[in-house]
């Protein structure tokens, strides 16, 4: 079974060798998918040239429309996206194919996610449940993206394409579609993924809150003024099922000061509060 990986791209500085080298050497069958908007940032120089991906460069209407882009290109039975300054962990898509081929009839994985900062230091944590309708259309997207695996059947079959009209909270609007279709999700209950705090990230600007407000104020009005028992709700739910306990645990990534050798990192104090 091949994985596919989309990454979108815009002038990704430095960002962008550390992920493509994170999916590079995960051991599996996986193509790697570079869709860039026309990079001026000296990117395309070396670009075009790794063998480790496949690299299309054209002009978009935005990430979404990126990702579009090269989930029509791809040719893998599982499928994700995963921003220049995202990685993923060892062993992290071994584990991904292995639950999907355990359970055929499953649509939607989830992993749990490592924070970094911007030298690729230990920032925090998140670990993932399955999310739920009425806190992800009223208060918040649970999961993130670079934790995220589906099946080509979600979008070829299902037809739920990312819609490019949204610019930076696409896909809260695209998990709530997935929910209300109820298709199948899981948690796969370890880590999979590092997410860099950049301080620049588009999760974090002004856009991404003004299209959360707009998400939010699209749901139901009984599920807008049931917001304080979602949020409640989501908070007991995470407390029941482990989400803010966290024994010592190392990662190993890689950093700018090591972009060709993954460099190990042991927290012994695990957070899942940190700063963006």
């Amino acid at each position: 079974m091949r994985v596919s990986v989309i990454t979108p791209s815009f002038r990704p500085g430095s960002w962008l060798r550390l992920c493509i080298a994170s999916v590079a050497d995960q051991g599996v069958d996986v193509e790697h998918i570079v869709q860039d908007a026309g990079s001026d940032d000296g990117t395309l120089d070396w670009l075009r040239t790794d063998a480790r991906v496949r690299v299309f460069v054209e002009k978009d209407a935005g990430m979404y429309d990126a990702i579009n882009r090269g989930l029509r290109r791809a040719t893998g039975e599982i499928l994700a996206w995963l921003n220049c300054d995202e990685q993923y962990l060892p062993g992290a898509l071994a584990a991904v194919l292995e639950r999907f081929e355990r359970e055929p009839a499953l649509d939607v994985l989830f992993g749990d996610i490592v924070f970094v900062d911007a030298q690729g230091r230990y920032a925090g944590h998140r670990k993932v449940q399955t999310p739920l309708l009425c806190h992800t259309w009223t208060c918040h997207l649970s999961t993130l993206s670079c934790a995220m695996f589906f099946r080509r059947r979600v979008i070829v079959e299902y037809g739920e394409w990312l819609d490019p009209r949204w610019r930076t909270s696409g896909d809260g609007e695209w998990m709530v579609r997935l929910l209300r279709r109820r298709v199948r999700m899981a948690a796969l209950g370890c880590f999979t993924s590092a997410f860099t705090l950049t301080g620049v990230n588009m999760s974090r600007g002004e856009n991404a809150r003004r299209e959360e407000r707009a998400l939010h104020r699209s749901a139901p009005l009984w599920m807008q003024w049931g917001k304080p028992l979602w949020i409640a709700h989501h908070r007991l739910r995470r407390w029941l099922g482990g989400m803010y306990r966290q024994p010592p645990f190392s990662f190993a990534i890689y950093t700018p000061a090591s972009p060709a050798r993954r460099e190990t990192q042991h927290v012994t104090r695990p957070r899942f509060r940190w700063r963006m």
